[in-house]
């Protein structure tokens, strides 16, 4: 800035007007001082890569006793013409402490016009708006004062306001300010309804009031009133009438540095801001369909948060005099223009940086002269650089692990040929490794293991190694002991056949050592959820290598999935839940973890025949002291806004509630109160393991329960809930009840989502009809051995032709008797007979299979 000066910056059809006021100058021949509020248009050169002067022109003004100043600028919509034209508010101050203000317009041919001008007692100090008319908005001892230039007379809105966070058009409703005032009780509304809102709880609400006609908005439309203590500055993104409801997008900083991101009423994202006291906000569309957030601080610097998965951090620069966003190279796409603080040099344009944070990349001090085309051609392809860079970078990590699985193969080839020689030596039976040990399957449907006796068969059961078991850890929840196993990604069970038995070591002879308990099985993906998992069948793929890879979509394309509720990297945990007061009895116990599981094998009608197994997974102490100090207790404790339970502490709490879910439903308004309910009423924090799921901190009977809320729409969603018993759920639905509107239907579901019991009755209705096939065969296979034909054992009917049996009376009896033996074959065939094991076991298993078809369909239905 010149000394004696001021400068304002503004962006116009891809310029830079740059207004200056002058120092006063005496006029010749006249006691008067004049000042020239000027202005000079800069456009960017592309062969340079240097901000041109392309027209200049100038507002005299006289000065005599005056102090004039340049308040702000903008560009609105002349009301006249409905062209958008920069606008200019100027102050005149006066000796007797009367403030006269201008507002002026600049046109094409830079000729500067008069829209107003309006005289007041005080100053304009605090949020000062310029929007279509044009026309000037502010606020003024909590009062919302405007004036426009159709009625140059300055008004008064009805409202009482603290702070004016944002001013625009929005559809149906004109201009409308976004406010803050303090919570009141409107009239019509209860007195005890009110008192329990969050707008009387944080003692300020939002409002939203139209200035043409006169209307109030209601605040929640546009963020939740629990906001309005910490946001300072908004920038509403998308304004739409959908159904006759607004819906609004928009994002909102905070005095807490956050930039925050809500939709329809309700925070979707945050981002932590790395400067301190940000006081505005802008966005930009990027050439790349990019949306940029750009926020200012108070102390110079800026910062670009993007927006794609979710918030976060691009760019940030500091010592930043203005930030612009316009098309300032033509490209047809918005980019940043930064304009730096620099005393050295006298022109305002000297040091600055254009960028879109992508392909565009312009900045000061850079000679492009001497090498045009190589910056042209880093300015272009810089982007697909940096995708191939990328691709090359992945395609190396992936090679990387292929060749660290490799040098573990060949580590395990050695290790068991140093085996092999070892026994060789010692005269003793080497025994392979199977298939399965070794990453391998079977590339045909032939039986791994042949069929030996029951006594063989157990003890290779009982070789099962144990690293195919993670993790065994205990929990005291309450009156229950939770003990629980975690399966490594290579245990490839059938979940649907794994349990825990938890076995006393000590020898009590009065009482059975093994433990009562029930189990459950839990399968944690990165989206958390908690599912009983059921067993599926799954098609023998060609044999190959194993590649353990860290990559899921390299893993899905090695081994296809017919089964959703089963992954091969899903990390898998089965629970045990027991009665903790009968072994507290006895003040110490030792406990033996056993895991029993079947393994399944391939036959080719696709059936899986399993062998049952036992896994030894360790030992669990447990004691009355223990206990008493809290050594295995569950700790969910609050730590900010997160609950910080661990993996193990979060399993414990699901594994002994009962899992419950609701399917609401509201035909004419939002579910808005359902976050806010969970939120304030329920005391809820998310995990910090996982953000889907939060953890009841709210005292009384309610502690300690789960929920997990999720909006289809903004109309429905479902509302799960683990609970310790039927008495918590119900104080749960009571409390519910209360805040939600009447229209409001609340439906109880039956467990399983819709898409995979879907698939669960696709496998249940394929393995009734292979149960019904193999079934039939079997019995075709033994009434075809039972039959007895007529022919006798080595007699053997002549082939010759019927007219030659015909020639002699011989012939004739024959090919009767051959006639007649066919006929009573052809009766036994349609009357077969089975005895009566065979048929009970048939029908058995087909009564199994269509059981269990037909408690899917019941779950379904």
């Amino acid at each position: 800035m010149l000394l004696g000066e001021q400068e304002q910056f503004l962006s116009y059809n891809g310029e830079v007007l740059i207004f200056q006021l002058s120092k006063p100058k005496h006029v010749e021949g006249a006691g008067d001082k004049t000042m020239n509020l000027c202005v000079r248009r800069m456009a960017f050169n592309r062969d340079t890569k240097l901000f041109v002067q392309k027209s200049s022109g100038a507002f005299s003004m006289r000065a005599s006793h005056l102090k004039i100043e340049i308040i702000c600028c903008s560009c609105t919509t002349d009301s006249r013409t409905g062209i958008v034209l920069p606008c200019i508010l100027m102050k005149k101050k006066k000796r007797n402490n009367v403030v006269k203000y201008l507002l002026l317009l600049l046109h094409s041919s830079n000729q500067f016009e008069q829209s107003f001008h309006f005289k007041l007692d005080y100053e304009l100090k605090e949020d000062i708006r310029l929007f279509t008319g044009p026309s000037v908005l502010w606020r003024h001892a909590n009062k919302l004062f405007y004036i426009s230039c159709d009625t140059c007379t300055v008004l008064s809105a009805p409202v009482q306001l603290s702070s004016l966070v944002w001013t625009g058009e929005i559809e149906d409703e004109g201009t409308v300010v976004l406010g803050v005032r303090t919570a009141c009780l409107p009239e019509g509304e209860d007195e005890e309804e009110f008192s329990t809102s969050d707008r009387a709880i944080w003692g300020s609400e939002f409002f939203g009031y139209a200035i043409e006609t006169q209307k109030m908005l209601t605040g929640t439309c546009f963020m939740p009133h629990a906001y309005s203590r910490v946001v300072s500055s908004v920038y509403i993104c998308k304004n739409e009438i959908l159904k006759k409801q607004l819906r609004i997008s928009l994002v909102a900083i905070t005095h807490k540095n956050q930039l925050i991101w809500f939709q329809d009423g309700l925070p979707k994202d945050v981002c932590e801001l790395p400067y301190e006291k940000p006081c505005s906000v802008k966005t930009t569309v990027t050439r790349s369909n990019d949306l940029l957030f750009i926020v200012s601080f108070a102390s110079g610097n800026i910062c670009v948060v993007q927006r794609r998965d979710s918030l976060q951090v691009a760019s940030k620069w500091q010592k930043v005099k203005s930030v612009l966003v316009d098309d300032f190279i033509g490209s047809g796409s918005e980019q940043l223009l930064l304009l730096f603080q620099d005393d050295s040099n006298t022109d305002v344009l000297s040091t600055f940086k254009i960028t879109d944070l992508g392909e565009v990349n312009y900045a000061s001090g850079i000679n492009y002269k001497h090498d045009v085309p190589a910056a042209e051609g880093l300015q272009e392809n810089g982007l697909l650089t940096v995708q191939a860079l990328e691709t090359r970078l992945q395609a190396g990590c992936t090679s990387v692990r292929e060749l660290q699985q490799h040098l573990g193969l060949k580590k395990r080839v050695i290790l068991e040929s140093c085996k092999a020689l070892i026994d060789l030596v010692e005269e003793r039976t080497h025994i392979l490794p199977t298939a399965k040990e070794e990453g391998l399957v079977s590339l045909w449907d032939d039986v791994e293991n042949p069929p030996h006796s029951l006594s063989k068969e157990t003890s290779l059961a009982s070789k099962v190694p144990e690293h195919f078991i993670e993790k065994l850890w205990q929990r005291v929840v309450g009156d229950s002991l939770v003990a629980g196993v975690k399966l490594t990604e290579s245990f490839y069970l059938s979940l649907s056949d794994v349990s825990l038995s938890l076995v006393m070591d000590q020898d009590f002879s009065s009482i059975s050592p093994i433990i009562e308990c029930r189990n459950k099985i839990i399968k944690l993906n990165k989206a958390f959820s908690a599912l009983a998992v059921s067993s599926c069948q799954i098609e023998p793929p060609p044999k190959k290598m194993k590649l353990d890879l860290h990559s899921k979509n390299d893993l899905k394309k090695e081994f296809p999935e017919r089964c959703s509720r089963v992954q091969p990297g899903g990390a898998k945990t089965v629970i045990a839940v027991a009665s903790l007061s009968p072994l507290l009895a006895f003040h110490r116990v030792c406990c033996i973890v056993l895991l029993h599981a079947k393994k399944q094998k391939h036959r080719n009608d696709c059936l899986q025949e399993s062998k049952k197994i036992t896994v030894l997974c360790g030992k669990i102490l447990l004691s009355l002291e223990d206990i008493s100090n809290g050594k295995y207790s569950v700790k969910m404790l609050r730590d900010n806004s997160y609950c910080t339970g661990s993996m193990e502490d979060i399993l414990a709490v699901l594994a002994v509630s009962v899992r419950f879910s609701f399917q609401i439903a509201s035909s004419d308004c939002t579910l808005t109160p359902v976050n806010l309910w969970l939120l304030r009423e329920m005391e809820c924090t998310p995990f910090k393991e996982c953000h889907d799921y939060i953890f009841c901190h709210k005292a009384g009977d309610v502690y300690g329960t789960v929920f997990n809320w999720t909006l289809k729409n903004p109309f429905e969603g479902v509302l799960t809930l683990f609970c310790r018993n039927l008495t918590v759920l119900f104080q749960c639905l009571h409390s519910l009840t209360r805040v939600l509107p009447p229209s409001c239907d609340v439906k109880l579901l039956r467990s399983g989502s819709k898409g995979v019991l879907t698939e669960q009755l696709a496998l249940a209705l394929e393995k009734e009809m292979l149960t019904l096939r193999s079934s039939f065969f079997s019995k075709e296979s033994k009434a075809e051995n039972s039959l007895t034909w007529g022919n006798e054992p080595g007699k053997k009917i002549s082939d010759a032709p019927v007219a030659s049996l015909l020639d002699s009376v011989e012939g004739v009896q024959q090919f009767r008797k051959k006639l007649q033996n066919e006929r009573e074959e052809s009766v036994l065939s349609m009357n077969q007979t089975m005895n009566g094991a065979l048929y009970q076991k048939i029908a058995l298993k087909i009564a199994e299979a269509q059981l269990s078809s037909d408690m899917i369909v019941w779950r379904l239905s």
